[in-house]
């Protein structure tokens, strides 16, 4: 397969390359040209420091998609561009964005996905325009369920584990029926093996999401995803922005304004996004503010596996809530008839943000203790690691 701009000099992409094993489909430059309008701007989904994404048809399929092209001069250089490629075509899950396939030509770098038609969660959370309507919160609860088993598939099924590395609610992408899937990930890194607990790489992501340990220190560890998640997951509940300096002084960053609140159950209604009107089962809001609250813990060793995490939202996300009858508005009704099941016992657990456990205490995912998990079903490590090595670009 050939990806070039002029057909007169096409160049084979190199067999035993870092792309040479990769399932993806190779683009040309003009093809995507094409599939864009010329890059026109009434194509332009959204942009950012890797660069434009732009929706785009297929001429040969009539497939809609997004394509991302980055800037050449930007901040996601050749490593992440192949970083993403070979992620995106090693693991493949309904809550992680398919990478449709790919074009480098030349010094051109573009990539194209599946097209998510809702846009992201970050589109549907803040800044609404008034003829927009706020997510209500049984969905809420259905896009933290689905992007947690997004990130769980990533920790917990890739060989070696994934972390993610730049969770927020812009990469949260929305399919038909509000269904999440994870996208961009150029900074994604190859988690710790054996009785490594951690990776130390230079500090990357998105100010107001990553985890403290990570920000001061460099340590890299999958307790560092499950505290982005907590962030993205009080987004949801409250409405609020990670980051937002438009708001009173003490309350620009959700997290710091979150934690004194936390303490104190009363405040809880508190802290429900204003959009929502009061439509919110009490019971449900108490529940997912200890879920958040724990993931938030800034001891690192302290916060819940993100299975333990996926198990209380797959309870939560159940649940039915009916704001229209009467007498709802301490109740959750269940949405199918529940067997007695971990899910109830794990979700009693979780009443109370300080017991700092979803349920019974885990064991550490990378201590001695850890059980042997024989359910992996990918072993990226040696064909990310063969690719990315010889990729040139900086470090990590």
């Amino acid at each position: 397969s050939r990806c070039s701009s002029d057909p007169k000099k096409e160049t084979p992409l190199p067999k035993d390359g870092p792309t040479a094993h990769i399932a993806a489909q190779t683009f040309t430059f003009r093809e995507l040209a094409a599939a864009t309008k010329n890059f026109r701007p009434e194509c332009l989904l959204g942009e950012g420091g890797f660069g434009r994404v732009y929706k785009g048809r297929l001429e040969n399929t009539g497939q809609v998609v997004a394509v991302k092209q980055l800037d050449r001069n930007g901040l996601q250089g050749n490593r992440e561009f192949l970083v993403e490629v070979l992620m995106l075509s090693l693991l493949h899950h309904p809550n992680l964005v398919n990478l449709i396939g790919y074009c480098a030509d030349g010094d051109q770098r573009l990539l194209v996905y599946e097209f998510m038609p809702l846009g992201s969660l970050e589109d549907h959370l803040h800044d609404l325009p008034p003829d927009k309507e706020p997510l209500d919160w049984n969905t809420r609860m259905k896009i933290a369920a689905g992007a947690a088993k997004g990130l769980e598939y990533l920790h917990d099924k890739a060989n070696p584990p994934v972390i993610y590395r730049d969770l927020k609610s812009s990469n949260i992408l929305l399919d038909e029926g509000y269904h999440p899937k994870l996208s961009d990930f150029g900074l994604a890194k190859l988690g710790p093996v054996g009785d490594k607990t951690h990776v130390s790489t230079r500090v990357m992501g998105t100010y107001g999401y990553c985890a403290p340990e990570y920000a001061m220190t460099g340590q890299l560890t999958l307790k560092s995803d499950v505290y982005s998640f907590g962030v993205v997951f009080l987004e949801l509940i409250t409405g609020r922005k990670a980051i937002d300096n438009t708001r009173a002084h003490g309350e620009h960053n959700l997290v710091a304004w979150a934690r004194p609140l936390f303490k104190d159950r009363r405040k809880f209604p508190k802290m429900a996004d204003p959009l929502l009107q009061g439509r919110y089962p009490m019971r449900g809001l108490y529940q997912a503010l200890a879920v958040a609250a724990m993931c938030l813990q800034e001891q690192a060793a302290t916060r819940p596996l993100i299975g333990d995490v996926v198990t209380a939202l797959t309870y939560l996300a159940s649940q039915t809530y009916e704001p229209n009858v009467a007498n709802q508005s301490n109740r959750l009704g269940p949405s199918t008839p529940r067997s007695r099941d971990d899910r109830r016992s794990m979700i009693d657990g979780v009443d109370s943000p300080d017991r700092g456990r979803l349920g019974s205490p885990s064991t550490h995912r990378n201590s001695p203790d850890y059980r042997r998990r024989d359910n992996r079903e990918l072993s990226v490590g040696t064909e990310l690691g063969r690719s990315v090595s010889g990729s040139g670009g900086s470090g990590r």
